[in-house]
């Protein structure tokens, strides 16, 4: 079965909110670190994480968050998060951390492949890495490769980008760890054509839009998501 990955901005509902996701079918739960010059996040997540850090979510009250959300759910989370934070709290204090309050593993936006490579974590991909960064992510990563599927940030598109197969293409032929598709993914019908591609679809500032209208609501789309992805191939050529 593919996977759905859910991201959600740390903050005092994100519990709820990440426990109203896994009953709407989330394999997994991305939990992000609100950053205050977040590079690779467009404008829904730049937003969310200025609400954040309003709402006094610093790293140490996110992992506490992470912690009262793995007290909720039993699908792997993953805090994502710079490496300005860690740099700040101490890598390998927060990886330490992190593994105590709950996290099954972790990413870090800004830090490539071959550096911290003691830092366990997800890498990241995108179309323009040349395949000798492609084989250094694989190696590196931890569980699963995440695909960025466009060059640029974070946010809704209307169509799913066309670089993404040439990039799985590309990675499978380096390495046979799961791949999960993200960045541009909004709705069911670009989940769909992403797990067609890849192992995994994963959402983000779509699914921190809809969580703004609460837990329901939440539930609601990704179970949209869940049924795009997991509905038969038959069924959508009939």
């Amino acid at each position: 079965m593919k996977k759905l990955a859910i991201y959600l901005m740390s903050g005092p509902e994100t519990p709820e909110l990440a426990e109203a996701a896994v009953e709407g079918g989330a394999d997994l739960v991305e939990l992000g670190f609100p950053f205050s010059d977040p590079l690779a996040d467009g404008p829904v997540i730049r937003q969310a994480a200025e609400r954040a850090l309003a709402q006094g979510m610093r790293t140490e009250a996110c992992l506490e968050c992470l912690a009262a959300t793995r007290e909720r759910v039993d699908v792997p989370l993953v805090p994502m998060t710079y490496a300005a934070l860690l740099e700040a709290y101490g890598y390998e204090r927060f990886a330490a951390d992190a593994e105590a309050a709950g996290a099954s593993t972790m990413i870090v936006a800004d830090l490539p492949a071959g550096e911290r490579a003691e830092l366990r974590r997800v890498q990241l991909v995108a179309p323009t890495s040349t395949d000798e960064r492609l084989r250094l992510a694989s190696d590196l990563t931890v569980g699963w490769l995440y695909l960025v599927t466009l060059t640029g940030t974070t946010g809704a598109r209307e169509y799913l980008s066309p670089s993404l197969a040439g990039l799985v293409s590309r990675c499978r032929a380096v390495t046979d760890k799961p791949l999960y598709a993200g960045f541009g993914i909004s709705e069911p019908k670009q989940a769909r054509a992403a797990a067609e591609l890849a192992d995994g679809v994963v959402v983000g500032s779509r699914a921190v839009q809809v969580a703004e209208q609460g837990p329901d609501a939440l539930r609601d789309y990704v179970r949209s998501l869940r049924a795009a992805i997991d509905e038969p191939v038959a069924a959508i050529i009939d």
